[in-house]
């Protein structure tokens, strides 16, 4: 099979699309053990005998296709399905696989990813690859799908997933759990949350509802923390159109995390992302600001990841100079001197699998965006952040396609004024300040 993305090349195919995930799972606290049944409707794209799906760390114990057992056998975090009969492009099978096991995260050079069990209760941090680690998955952001996830968990435990929640009902041992997700997501986006958590919606004004689950005793606490989001929100929403999905939640763990996940509709932060300090409120904004860049317009391959981070970290900014801090042109300035004493060997719209997180990118990315700002004015580029999340809305953007509408949409050449920022390595001066509406 050849590779479908350098970036992960372990990972995804281009030999087919999954249009739907239905998992129903069962997860033992105590012993970290999951059970599933993962039934997946599947859009042939390619002329192919072998379907490829990557499924790490976890047993395939039997595989049907259209209802038909199907022979299969599992290498280096791949699930490969011999189908019954060969299949051409366009025609579309049910592929269902039982499988069990013990989960954890896949190591890899971007640290550990997938299913992590806590000290009480799980999480999934799925970026980039790590949707393997539960569920069988054609693992690449290009591969968007709705989904409907079924969880049985014990009796004292909440588990939060992707979508709106549909039903909860009780188990002989447990409380089982089922969302549904309409919007179509990145795998590395879908995610289940275990915890002794309590849920509920969040109070305050607005036109996007809100909820929150954290543990019963900080939840208050943390509703309070989290007042701002409503206020983020309507700035967000005059910068960026409107908020793509019904409802916004936050997940806060019992434990401290080194830094937040992104999920979709919700983000995952921990307690410590909660303090009233600039550092993490700027967190809270950069999660926020990934439901329209990265979930709802996600990328095709890894190497414009730039879109998506510096987008969010230019949200950050933004959020700043709503609440009457410092502007984003400031908190620029600050990020551009910062950037000059560090390497100049990171290329943005191509930096490689092993810089993709890189800090670096972040902020070069958001800085791309603060001299398009001042490149055209501020009515222009915030027309040009409505248009790009409203043509993509639930779809896919890249690097050209987002170069192609500032041509369309401006008087000036995209490649021109961007290309330093994107496609060389020195960093480039920002424009001048022009005046702010």
């Amino acid at each position: 099979m050849t590779v479908f993305d350098p970036y992960t090349p372990e990972s995804g195919s281009a030999d087919f699309t999954v249009e739907h995930y239905d998992l129903d799972l069962d997860y033992r606290l105590g012993p970290n053990r999951l059970a599933g049944t993962a039934t997946l409707t599947v859009r042939v794209l390619a002329d192919v005998r072998t379907l490829t799906l990557d499924l790490v760390g976890l047993g395939a114990d039997r595989v049907r296709v259209d209802g038909e057992r199907a022979r299969h056998r599992q290498r280096s975090g791949r699930l490969l399905v011999t189908l019954p009969q060969a299949q051409s492009a366009g025609d579309r099978l049910t592929v269902e696989v039982r499988y069990s096991g013990t989960p954890e995260p896949r190591m890899g050079e971007w640290g550990d990813v997938g299913w992590e069990e806590l000290d009480d209760g799980s999480l999934v941090a799925g970026q980039p690859n790590g949707s393997a680690t539960w569920y069988p998955v054609n693992d690449h952001p290009a591969h968007k799908a709705t989904y409907r996830i079924s969880i049985l968990v014990d009796a004292d435990y909440t588990a939060i997933a992707n979508g709106r929640l549909v039903s909860t009902s009780r188990a002989s041992r447990g409380t089982r759990w089922e969302w549904v997700s309409d919007a179509p997501l990145a795998p590395y986006v879908a995610s289940v949350q275990i915890g002794r958590f309590k849920l509920e919606d969040l109070p305050g004004d607005g036109d996007v509802p809100q909820w929150l689950a954290a543990p019963r005793l900080g939840w208050r606490p943390a509703a309070l923390a989290l007042k701002k989001q409503h206020a983020m929100l309507d700035g967000f929403q005059d910068w960026f159109g409107p908020y793509p999905f019904d409802a916004y939640g936050v997940v806060v763990t019992a434990e401290a995390l080194e830094i937040p996940l992104e999920s979709q509709p919700f983000s995952i932060l921990g307690v410590n992302h909660l303090l009233p300090t600039w550092e993490s409120e700027r967190l809270v904004a950069h999660e926020l600001a990934h439901q329209w860049f990265g979930n709802s317009v996600s990328i095709r391959r890894w190497k414009d990841l730039w879109l998506n981070e510096g987008f969010a970290c230019y949200a950050e900014w933004l959020w700043s100079e709503l609440k009457g801090s410092d502007s984003a042109a400031d908190r620029a300035e600050e990020a551009h001197a910062g950037l000059q004493g560090l390497p100049q060997d990171l290329l943005l719209a191509d930096p490689g699998g092993p810089d993709m997180f890189d800090d670096r990118l972040y902020k070069r990315g958001a800085l791309t965006l603060e001299a398009l700002r001042r490149s055209v004015g501020d009515a222009t580029f915030r027309s040009l952040c409505r248009e790009w999340c409203w043509r993509n809305k639930h779809g896919h953007g890249d690097t050209e396609a987002f170069l192609d509408l500032v041509d369309e949409m401006t008087t000036i050449e995209a490649r021109t004024v961007l290309g330093p920022w994107l496609f060389e390595e020195p960093l480039p001066a920002l424009p001048p300040r022009a005046a702010r509406a």
